[in-house]
């Protein structure tokens, strides 16, 4: 027979709650005591013991609470609402923090609990979306979205989901999907012409940019967005006064400081926009153009040098590692005691011996540099000399290629042009159609194939020879090589190579790739085709020549996004008066 005088379970509970509610975490949990364990365990006691674990700021007992009431009670509401809860708002705050790795199985544990919550779903997707996981995360956008067809969020994110990954039509879809839900936000508005612009159809992106102003008039990002789309559309000036509003609304907003820099260089205003350009290492920047290394040493400001040792790190692609060691001498005049470059291994051979460096660091062995007074940056060097285009140091050939790899690759070359039936004493022309593939311009700059540059073959007297390492024996596209065409691509083992290539040509044809550069510094003709859309500043606008290789390139330039027919047939118009002349 039960004692009258002690209290049953249920008021016990009951009294538990009530002191849990007025804030008594500590005398709620001592009431339910001998509730929580045993044969006495009681789920009720449980949830309420776990809440106030909770409340107590120890998580992991409240989740070890709520775990062992429902495995009493698997189906109990309460308790599987509170724990989905925990783990939730566990998995959203390490996702802020991102430490993704930490909060997948806090969302995965949630969805076990409740797989139809469309939260979860969706901030699931944005975890994965985060790390690179496209597929999973676009399906648990979709999930979402079938749950609730009108959660904005989700459609939004989707939209940025698909625009990421170049799915544009999809993204607009989503994206209009998000501003019909809201069609004040000016995000979203911001986000649909983005998707717009990178389709190419700038009135309607210009159109949409407009709007998000309208609401939002300081809105650094849209104005940046806008900057770039002017600037794509040939409207400069335009451009500079939407960039310069951007970093006027957020100073700190590096990529409208970086994309300013890059429209100043691109039109010559050398000396205004090196400064500027310097945001393209800011950590900040969505996808930072360039590193700072780790050394122990401080970064150079400009300071006077004055035999201290310096420390030059390269940054961005080999080509630019190329243009730029011709700034290693002016550190030399500028007092430098001890100039050590590091470069990419694969150019380790070519620039050896370049001028103004007293020693020359691949990558892969940079962690055993010797201590150094200071470091900088490659390409900062042009600031620290402000360099206008009239002070371009521009001397050429600055460069030079191993004379015994010239001699080898210069009978390598003659066999290999004589076996694909070219007549001796052919003009030799090198070929690269595409860049490294993954260039953030790679889909503009590179040729869709080698076939783009068929009218060539028709040119008289011409032999052609492919630098294009990593193509085998085909172009990457399935496209056979023409037997005419001697592929040296496979045996190019580094730059050094291509170098000795370089100098036994009488001409390059290529796109803006590393080659170009190497041309340039040895002095060798080279003839580089550019695309419309984001041609690299260094270019500049509409020039055919080359401030940084004067009288050795020539730039032939898209009028039209992709049409790289019209830009060919100029070329080979002009190889032909070329090799007639020759």
């Amino acid at each position: 027979m039960a004692d009258p005088d002690l209290p049953s379970t249920g008021h016990r509970i009951d009294a538990a709650i009530a002191r849990y509610r007025h804030g008594e975490y500590g005398p709620a949990l001592a009431a339910v005591d001998g509730l929580l364990d045993g044969p006495a365990a009681n789920v009720d006691a449980l949830n309420l013991a776990a809440a106030c674990a909770l409340a107590l700021g120890q998580p992991v007992e409240a989740e070890r609470r709520w775990r062992l009431a429902l495995a009493l009670e698997p189906g109990h509401a309460a308790c599987r609402d509170n724990l989905r809860i925990l783990l939730q708002e566990q998995a959203d705050a390490l996702q802020r923090q991102g430490r993704r790795a930490e909060a997948e199985p806090r969302y995965l544990g949630a969805l076990a609990l409740q797989p139809d919550n469309p939260e979860l779903h969706n901030n699931l997707a944005a975890l994965y979306a985060g790390a690179g996981h496209a597929g999973p995360a676009e399906g648990h956008y979709r999930r979402a979205l079938q749950l609730r067809p009108a959660y904005a969020e989700a459609w939004h994110n989707l939209g940025l989901l698909y625009t990421a990954q170049r799915r544009l039509p999809e993204a607009e879809a989503a994206l209009r999907e998000y501003v019909a839900l809201r069609p004040q936000d000016p995000e979203g508005l911001n986000s649909l012409g983005n998707a717009c612009q990178y389709q190419h159809r700038a009135p309607d992106a210009e159109a949409i940019y407009r709007a998000a102003l309208a609401l939002a008039p300081h809105n650094a990002r849209t104005l940046n967005n806008l900057g770039a789309l002017l600037q794509r559309e040939g409207r400069p000036q335009e451009a500079e006064e939407s960039y310069r509003r951007a970093i006027g609304a957020d100073p700190d907003y590096p990529e409208a400081r970086w994309n300013l820099g890059f429209l100043l260089l691109a039109r010559g205003r050398l000396d205004e926009g090196w400064p500027w350009m310097e945001a393209r290492h800011d950590p900040a920047l969505a996808r930072p153009i360039a590193r700072r290394p780790r050394l122990a040493c401080p970064q150079w400001q400009g300071e006077p040098l004055d035999g201290r040792s310096i420390v030059v790190w390269p940054e961005q692609g080999f080509g630019d590692t190329v243009q730029f060691v011709r700034y290693l001498p002016l550190l030399k005049k500028a007092g430098a005691g001890r100039v050590t470059l590091v470069c990419q291994d694969a150019l380790l051979p070519l620039l050896a011996a370049v001028e103004g460096a007293d020693a020359v660091v691949g990558l892969g062995q940079a962690g055993a540099l010797p201590p150094h007074d200071a470091w900088v940056l490659l390409l900062s060097l042009p600031m620290h000399a402000r360099t206008s285009l009239a002070t371009i140091p521009a001397v050429l050939p600055y460069l030079a290629p191993d004379p015994a790899r010239v001699a080898h690759w210069r009978v390598r070359l003659e066999q290999r042009l004589e076996e694909g039936g070219n007549a001796a004493g052919a003009l030799r022309v090198g070929l690269v159609w595409r860049g490294f593939g993954g260039h953030v311009n790679d889909a503009n700059r590179s040729l869709p194939g080698l076939d783009c540059l068929a009218p060539l073959w028709r040119v008289p007297g011409v032999g052609f020879a492919s630098l294009q390492r990593g193509m085998g024996a085909d172009t990457g596209t399935g496209e056979a090589l023409p037997a005419h065409l001697a592929d040296l691509g496979p045996d190019i083992a580094d730059f050094g190579d291509t170098a000795a290539i370089v100098a036994a040509l009488d001409l390059v044809i290529c796109v803006d790739t590393a080659v170009a550069h190497v041309a340039g510094a040895l002095g060798k003709p080279c003839w580089v085709l550019l695309p419309a859309v984001h041609p690299d500043w260094r270019w500049m606008e509409e020039r055919r020549d080359s401030p940084w290789y004067p009288g050795v390139l020539r730039l032939y330039r898209q009028a039209r996004p992709g049409d790289w027919e019209a830009v060919v047939s100029e070329v080979a118009a002009d190889l032909a008066a070329w090799a007639g002349a020759r």
